[in-house]
């Protein structure tokens, strides 16, 4: 097997979460991520996705942000 690299471990990443990959490859994926800041803080950043879209869409935009977003649209062509 060849050393995991951190393009080989973002391509397993989903798989290594849902501990579907196998052992071995397992064993080598947290090796690597042992020793490189890059790919935990990738895998931390990912984990905590789903918490910040959740935060993100709790509440409703102020009347500030939804003429922000309005006017965003507008100068983008989709503004309607």
């Amino acid at each position: 097997m060849k050393p995991v690299t951190c393009e080989a471990g973002v391509r397993e990443l989903m798989n290594y979460l849902e501990g579907t990959v196998p052992a071995p490859l397992r064993l080598e994926m947290e090796a690597h991520v042992a020793g490189c800041a890059f790919c935990r803080a990738f895998i931390a950043s990912y984990r905590e996705t789903p918490r910040i879209l959740r935060e993100a869409t709790d509440r409703a935009p102020s009347p500030e942000q939804r003429r922000a977003i309005a006017g965003f649209l507008r100068s983008h062509g989709a503004g309607g």
